[in-house]
This record gives C-alpha cells, sequence and structure tokens, in this order.
C-alpha cells in the first residue's frame, strides 16, 4: 500500500519538576502557543492543551512518524529552555522526568478536549496526584507507587 493512514489520539500529561507551583497565568498562554509550535513543527495536530502552576496536559492527534518518547523529550526540553532564556522563573525551570500518555478513540475527542480546557476549575475539586492516579487506574497501566509525587502542602 502506498500511503499509511492513521487515526491515533494522545493525551499527555507532564508536570514541573518536584511540582512546583511555577507556570504563572502571565505567560501560560505564551508557553502553550510555543509548546503547539513544537508539536506541529514534528507533523502532529495539537486538538487541546491546558493545566494548572505545576502540571500540563495536551491532546495531539499523533503521526507516527517519530516515537512518543522522542516527541516528548523535544518538548520538554525546548519549552525548559525557553522559559530558562526569557527569565520567567527565578532559579532553574525544568519538567519532572516522564511523563504519562493516554490514548483516545475519535468518539472520546470533545469530552477530552473539554476536560483539558477546564483543569482549573477542575483542580479545585481534585488534586493533581488524585488525577494522576485516577488516569493509570483507568487505563490498567501498573505503576509503582514509589514513582508518584506526594500532593504539594
Amino acid at each position: 500500500m502506498p500511503n499509511t493512514y492513521t487515526q491515533i489520539h494522545i493525551q499527555t500529561v507532564f508536570a514541573v519538576q518536584n511540582r512546583l507551583c511555577l507556570i504563572d497565568n502571565g505567560w501560560r498562554d505564551r508557553l502553550y502557543q510555543y509548546i503547539i509550535s513544537i508539536i506541529q513543527n514534528n507533523g502532529h495536530k495539537v486538538l487541546a492543551i491546558g493545566g494548572v502552576s505545576d502540571h500540563i496536559h495536551i491532546l495531539f492527534g499523533f503521526r507516527p512518524t517519530e516515537s512518543l518518547s522522542h516527541l516528548m523529550q523535544e518538548v520538554k526540553r525546548d519549552s525548559s529552555a525557553w522559559i530558562n532564556t526569557n527569565h520567567l522563573v527565578r532559579g532553574k525551570f525544568s519538567w519532572q522526568e516522564g511523563y504519562g500518555a493516554f490514548s483516545y478513540s475519535k468518539s472520546q475527542i470533545p469530552r477530552v478536549c473539554n476536560y483539558i480546557e477546564t483543569q482549573e476549575e477542575h483542580h479545585r475539586k481534585r488534586t493533581f496526584t488524585e488525577e494522576y492516579i485516577d488516569f493509570l487506574e483507568k487505563f490498567g497501566i501498573e505503576y509503582d507507587k514509589r514513582y508518584i509525587f506526594e500532593p504539594v502542602e
């Protein structure tokens, strides 16, 4: 077959190193635009991006022309460099190692987009740790509790 046709929708979730609340409302939208450009420059299509001061969710149409781990490495490396170059935080900004990645069918996209776009409201009721463990359990992903961050007090 001469062409490759895919429909792969991935939501990734990743947090600021040590779950520090460093993503400021004053520059959050610029960060999102920068991350969107990284993903689009790699041939993927961002469907939703959102988060709060300590983590980000991104839903995108993923093309199998590169590995997900390579894309996430690039997103986190380049966005950290952008934050540091623009001196948007005191000290050095970095993302935590690792990320969550979850796949969805086309029929689930509107619900997931809404969920991502309403993160601030959602996190008034639930912590990031509760949310992340819920994702892992709903998707049947085995995890080691030692590597799940404790809530920030």
